[in-house]
């Protein structure tokens, strides 16, 4: 597959904000992942979803199958995540995800990771250098400021370039410094979460 283009960045992109709902730390069960496609910072057209464990190995895999398996995916021209954690340790490799799904990929977070906390974190679960090269395929941490006056986001990113990235978090950060489709994905992610207990 080709990389998909980016030269034009329309107002009405089409995002996919993946985030994972609430889980139980260290316990052997499933997470709930959501997906909601946004065309720009604007409407809601879809929602996808999948399941991974907490700790485990395998969000890869399950959000690229996520992904390609939608319908909605020959229209999807960027993934932005909430970090590159799900369920706990569950690491994603942004990497990889955008080599497999070719897409271009854009990790936000509200606070600069601490590194040097996740390494030793990680030192305590299973494969744990498995999960530190998804670390570090996360490359270089950088601040964008998503709106005038507020404090920025911090992000990391895969096929895409930094002035890109930064054209499109303004693009879909609408109603607050986080761009809609991660906004909208953490709260459904919650609410299944909250309602399947």
């Amino acid at each position: 597959m080709s990389p998909r283009s980016l030269r034009v960045i329309k107002p009405e992109i089409r995002v996919l904000g993946v985030d994972d709902g609430k889980f139980v730390p260290h316990s052997k069960s499933l997470v709930p992942v959501v997906g909601v496609v946004f065309r720009g910072g604007s409407w809601l057209e879809g929602v996808m979803s999948t399941l991974v464990a907490v700790d485990g190995l395998d969000a890869n895999r399950k959000i690229v199958d996520m992904i390609t398996g939608s319908p909605y995916y020959k229209q999807l021209r960027v993934v932005m995540l909430n970090g590159i954690t799900l369920g706990g340790f569950n690491m994603v490799d942004i990497k990889a995800l955008n080599a497999q799904t070719n897409l271009p990929v854009i990790v936000v977070t509200n606070r600069k990771p601490n590194l040097t906390q996740v390494h030793a974190a990680l030192q305590n679960l299973p494969n744990s250098q498995t999960r530190w090269t998804a670390v570090l395929n996360a490359g270089e941490i950088f601040p964008v400021a998503t709106r005038s006056g507020k404090q920025p986001v911090y992000v990391e990113i895969a096929g895409i370039s930094k002035e890109k990235a930064e054209e499109i978090l303004r693009l879909t950060s609408t109603r607050s410094k986080i761009p809609e489709p991660l906004r909208v994905a953490h709260l459904v992610a919650s609410g299944i979460s909250l309602n399947s207990t």
